[in-house]
């Protein structure tokens, strides 16, 4: 069974399960976190939603590279977790499955392409405090 971390699912309300890839980037003592502006601001583990009919791990580098402008190594798999949310910028209920991955990041290929966002090196007990769900959270707790 995959934990929950976050709200329960709302009784009656319909949800589209929405899986993603997200990384743990450790290098030199810090985490490369990203930090999206919109909807609402907030620091994430770098990641998003795998597209229909994409691999999760070519996801992943993608998204990483969108989100926070560097290429990666992929280490391993750390685990998943399920979140209940809505969605605003899809206008979705989601049931999202989050994929947490270890990575080191490689190479800083330029800003990043995604609008809205920037990325933030920080020392992992300031991510901890920073993050902005329990699940990412939970997980980088498993690095330190």
């Amino acid at each position: 069974m995959i934990p929950r971390f976050d709200l329960p699912p709302e009784p009656g309300r319909r949800y589209r399960r929405r899986p993603g890839a997200y990384a743990v980037l450790m290098r030199g003592g810090r985490v490369l976190l990203t930090h999206q502006q919109e909807p609402w601001p907030e620091f994430q583990l770098p990641g998003g939603g795998i597209d229909p009919g994409e691999h999760p791990v070519p996801a992943l580098h993608r998204e990483v590279r969108e989100e926070t402008g560097w290429s990666m190594q992929l280490i391993r798999r750390l685990g998943a977790f399920r979140r209940f949310t809505y969605m605003p910028e899809y206008d979705l209920w989601a049931e999202k499955l989050c994929t947490i991955y270890l990575a080191r990041p490689i190479l800083r290929l330029g800003p990043p392409t995604e609008p809205g966002h920037s990325a933030v090196w920080v020392r992992p007990d300031q991510a901890a405090q920073m993050l902005g769900n329990p699940g990412d959270r939970h997980f980088l707790s498993l690095l330190r």
